[in-house]
């Protein structure tokens, strides 16, 4: 079955509320680009090294690249983060409440995004996508008695979210003033004069820092929007979807999984009648099958449960891969279509969060070692983080950094305005949370 004939299936409403649930999604990332684009051109545009045309093309396209290549697993630790068992539903009145869930988090996510844009805040998309999924998931949690979060995998994305932003700040601080140590150039430290711009070498830096952060951002956030489509694919095809059905290889490689992760949980001692009877059922569903399109929809639910509680339990990496591949897969159409949306989102909007970012953090212009610094260090640290398999916030990294190159270079620090992205760094969390959680209400009560 392909995916227009799954689209072709639903109920006429459902098919609706389904396009628009996508160009929510994508539109998500489309802000996310315009919203976030000013951590990776401030620098090269306050030094002079780009001008603002050419310097938004190229962190665009730099976005478009990193969405390509920077992989798949930081999607799931979006989706992962709710039990996705809540949108796989059999019938019908579970079915809409899982659609309710994915547009009250959507809705949510989007509202948050435009109004602190709005404003010029440079807040994090990621902590908004987080606290919407979260919200979801605690709202759910006190209307159904069910617990709606998955809260190890949400104390590991928290943790990377908190640290990121202090790592920023200090690394930023202490490489700028490395950079006083070596490099005695007096007009690197200095607000850029008139017409002048930064030395060759200078600019150089600048521009692959760009680059790198723009492609780390694509990298990063790239896959939260993947992830966040997914749910939506998961909510409304959860048949269609519940399984890679276009990849036959991984069909064998998850029966024989089934059962080595039975015979190692009972050597350990941790294998249970449910787990048994989970890998059991795996493996007699799997016997002979070449590709799980051979499965009926509601077989493939089933299956993808069953997969998903059999990994969570057994702790030997190559088993667990072998039963979460078929369930944690991204179709092409979705990495393409994220890397477009970022991409051309990057291109328009930058203005609001460039003046902030660059004039109203630190009390003077930003120098050419501070931009330098900066970018640097946000670029490793995201780069590092995509290996660590962590979102950060992209944001958050970059405006704390160039706080941290501002104290280091006793340039001073315009309170007030750091405070005003400290609050709204600080409800964001809460914020989101509570809309999302406040529209879901609302939604579970229209379908009760």
């Amino acid at each position: 079955m392909s995916f227009w004939d799954a689209v072709g299936e639903l109920p006429a409403w459902s098919a609706v509320f389904f396009a628009v649930a996508l160009l929510i999604a994508f539109g998500f990332e489309f802000i996310n680009g315009f919203h976030d684009t000013a951590n990776a051109v401030t620098t090269v545009i306050y030094t002079r090294t780009l001008r603002p045309t050419p310097a938004v093309a190229y962190s665009g396209f730099m976005n478009f690249l990193g969405v390509l290549l920077g992989g798949t697993t930081v999607a799931f630790s979006i989706v992962n983060l709710l039990p996705v068992d809540l949108l796989i539903q059999s019938n019908e009145q579970s079915a809409r409440l899982g659609l309710v869930m994915v547009l009250a988090l959507l809705f949510a996510a989007i509202t948050w995004n435009l109004g602190t844009w709005y404003l010029g805040l440079p807040v994090s998309s990621s902590h908004t996508l987080i606290g919407s999924i979260l919200g979801i998931g605690l709202a759910n949690s006190y209307l159904t008695g069910v617990d709606g979060v998955n809260w190890s995998k949400a104390t590991e994305v928290g943790f990377g979210l908190l640290i990121s932003p202090v790592i920023g700040f200090i690394a930023a601080a202490l490489l700028l003033l490395a950079l006083k140590a070596t490099a005695k150039e007096p007009r690197l430290y200095i607000p850029p004069q008139g017409e002048d711009r930064p030395p060759r070498w200078v600019r150089g830096v600048l521009l692959v820092t760009c680059g790198g952060v723009s492609f780390a951002h694509g990298s990063n956030d790239g896959q939260k929007g993947m992830g966040l489509i997914l749910l939506v694919l998961i909510g409304f095809l959860s048949g269609h979807y519940a399984l890679d059905i276009h990849d036959a290889k991984k069909v064998e490689p998850a029966r024989v999984g089934a059962l080595e992760a039975k015979a190692k949980l009972d050597a350990a001692g941790n294998l249970t009648p449910g787990l048994a009877e989970d890998a059991d059922a795996i493996a007699a569903e799997l016997d002979g099958k070449a590709s799980f399109a051979e499965l009926p929809g509601e077989r493939r639910k089933r299956l993808r449960e069953r997969l998903y509680r059999l990994s969570q339990a057994t702790e030997d990496k190559a088993t667990k891969d072998s039963l979460t591949k078929p369930i944690e897969f991204v179709p092409l159409w979705v990495v393409v279509g994220v890397a477009l949306a970022l991409g051309l989102g990057t291109t328009i909007g930058y203005k609001r969060i460039v003046v902030t970012v660059a004039e109203k953090i630190g009390k003077t212009h930003l120098t050419y070692a501070q931009g330098a610094a900066a970018e640097t260090v946000a670029a490793c640290t995201i780069l590092a983080a995509d290996f660590a398999h962590l979102p950060v916030s992209t944001t958050q990294i970059l405006s704390s950094g160039i706080a941290g190159t501002m104290a280091a270079n006793r340039s001073g620090i315009q309170g007030g305005t750091c405070k005003k992205i400290l609050l709204a760094w600080a409800f964001t969390l809460p914020g989101t949370v509570l809309l999302s959680g406040s529209l879901y209400w609302v939604g579970h009560a229209l379908v009760k």
